[in-house]
């Protein structure tokens, strides 16, 4: 179903130790959970099966679309639901690779999106752009192969995401997000010169480290997305630990009641979070896990 209702996430009052009884465990996955081979570490299966066996529900929260989830899918246990696309979609991965299904939908509005390309061409040329539906991704010509596929299409974003697109069928899907290249610009210049350029019209983000922008509608980000399905689960951010390495991850980290960088984390992120745990090669956020489950089990 599609869900635009607007979230106002804040960072909660005093910052709280980590709960001996956390309910829900949110993480992001490259850079995080994932080692960089994008593998998941014997260790970090253990701890995600043993946290879900003390009944925490693990949410997988990431950039990635929902078709990437393959590398986590042997994982999610009980729930098998993820937050994908920077919190556009959350999505039932119980189906496995490929069958996943769409249980919630934030999309960016056309007109929107269209906006955010004229913006951008104007305050940033050079960029160019792909667009992230719900049946895959579509680029222009000038798009850097950056992905692990190619584009369903290839054209220019205004075309990609106008009505005059012949096939109906991709017109008809929602828009998750838009994406934006520079081949010159630095990533963290890129996303502050598009912060001030789009202001409040869509929210900006990145997790590559390359200057690749992920755009969501303004009211959409892996926070927003996560608390309204905390509040689904009369969950609150006092009860919710988060793990995150990149700026898509700030929000979240602030929203959660405990949050944790990692030891590899960009360094704005450590501003945003309650701690710091060791790298993701380094497993760090099963370490956590194993002392939260250690904790509890002598309170």
């Amino acid at each position: 179903m599609r869900d635009d209702g607007a979230v106002t996430s804040s960072t909660p009052g005093p910052r709280i130790p980590a709960p001996t009884a956390p309910r829900l465990i949110a993480t992001d996955l490259d850079g995080t959970l994932l080692r960089d081979d994008k593998s998941v570490s014997p260790r970090t299966v253990a701890a995600l099966a043993a946290a879900e066996e003390a009944g925490i529900e693990v949410f997988f929260v990431t950039g990635r679309p929902a078709r990437w989830m393959d590398v986590v899918s042997d994982h999610v246990h009980g729930h098998g639901l993820a937050i994908c696309g920077n919190g556009a979609a959350v999505v039932d991965l119980h189906g496995g690779p490929g069958q996943h299904r769409f249980v919630k939908i934030r999309e960016l509005a056309v007109p929107d999106a269209l906006e955010v390309v004229r913006i951008l061409r104007a305050a940033a040329p050079g960029t160019s752009f792909a667009v992230e539906r719900t049946g895959g991704l579509h680029h222009e010509p000038t798009y850097p192969p950056l992905h692990v596929e190619p584009g369903e299409s290839v054209a220019p974003a205004e075309k990609l995401l106008g009505e005059q697109s012949t096939d109906s069928d991709v017109a008809d899907q929602p828009v998750l997000k838009l994406l934006a290249y520079h081949p010159e610009l630095g990533p963290d210049a890129f996303l502050t010169l598009a912060r001030t350029a789009v202001g409040d019209l869509a929210a900006v983000t990145r997790s590559s480290p390359s200057a690749l922008l992920e755009i969501s509608a303004r009211t959409v980000s892996k926070a927003s997305t996560l608390e309204l399905c905390c509040r689904e689960r009369g969950i609150s951010p006092a009860e919710v630990v988060a793990f995150g390495d990149m700026p898509n991850d700030m929000e979240m980290l602030a929203w959660a009641g405990t949050s944790y960088a990692m030891g590899n984390a960009h360094p704005d992120v450590l501003t945003a979070a309650t701690g710091v745990t060791d790298t993701n090669n380094e497993d760090g956020v099963a370490r956590v896990i194993e002392q939260l489950l250690a904790a509890r089990a002598t309170a």
